[in-house]
């Protein structure tokens, strides 16, 4: 299923559903196209609350969106991070580069 983008004033939400792996990556490069451009969005949220599973194609396209994130002078948050997802971001050792709540 594709993301659902929210824009609620300076944050921008994406809303993924669904299992976080190569199959989502054109949607997601959609999505984050969107937030990216946005000049009034100046933090990024993805929300895990209903992804299940994530695997390493996801990793690199959440370090791909805060490296140009960043570069944007956009910050970036990983919300409502499932047990199983949390033990994935946290053996990359995710924790320590991304905002995590």
């Amino acid at each position: 299923m594709k993301p659902v983008v929210k824009i609620e004033g300076s944050v921008g939400r994406m809303l993924l559903v669904g299992q976080f792996d190569f199959n989502m990556h054109k949607d997601f490069r959609q999505a984050s196209q969107e937030l990216l451009e946005n000049g009034g969005v100046t933090e990024i949220v993805i929300d895990f609350e209903q992804v299940p599973f994530l695997d390493s194609s996801a990793l690199g396209m959440l370090l791909l969106l805060k490296e140009r994130a960043t570069a944007q002078r956009k910050s970036m948050v990983l919300s409502n991070c499932r047990d199983t997802v949390l033990q994935v971001l946290e053996i990359a050792c995710f924790n320590k580069m991304f905002t995590i709540r």
